[in-house]
């Protein structure tokens, strides 16, 4: 597929580029993940956020969705940042058991949460306590194909998995109510 600048659906490059690679699901021990080669339309979303929430009144504009875990939870920008480009936005995971986390504070620390082995749905069930923790023994194993993005793209957003997760809750503390706000 030939991805146009101009394209609304056209993922960041450095997005683009992490996502072709394969993710090891190593049989529920690795990274589940299924990313998009383009973002969710606009009224795909518009209807996965209604029935995700239960409210035929939201329309999930401020959501890019990008790729799903195996039971359909989302990943996806959360466009906050008025004014901000897409690659300063957060990164979120809605579940499909209605999970909802804050995984890292914008694409630059992605690609290093990703580089770690860590995807949406690990950064939001085993990095759950407000501190960061561990990992709470997730064995995450880091991708050198995509250090090797993340060192290209993101040179100065490197830290742990642990400390990308914490950081990225911390600045949007208030993620969940919002979201279980619209919930009907």
């Amino acid at each position: 597929m030939l991805i146009m600048e101009n394209d609304p659906r056209a993922l960041p490059p450095s997005l683009a580029e992490s996502h072709r690679l394969e993710f090891d699901y190593d049989d529920g021990a690795g990274v589940d993940f299924e990313p998009y080669p383009e973002f969710m339309d606009a009224r795909e979303t518009t209807d996965w956020w209604r029935a995700w929430t239960g409210n035929p009144d939201v329309d999930g504009a401020e959501f890019r969705v990008f790729g799903q875990d195996g039971t359909g939870g989302l990943a996806a920008f959360w466009l906050v940042r008025a004014g901000e480009p897409l690659d300063r936005q957060p990164v979120v995971f809605l579940g499909s058991e209605g999970e909802t986390a804050v995984v890292a504070q914008d694409l630059g620390a992605y690609l290093w949460l990703l580089a770690a082995g860590v995807g949406p749905l690990e950064a939001t069930m085993y990095f759950a306590d407000e501190a960061g923790g561990d990992g709470d023994g997730y064995a995450a194993r880091p991708d050198a194909r995509r250090v090797e993005i993340a060192e290209r793209w993101a040179p100065a957003s490197r830290r742990p998995a642990a400390e990308i997760v914490a950081a990225a809750r911390a600045e949007f503390p208030g993620f969940g109510a919002l979201v279980d706000s619209m919930c009907r």
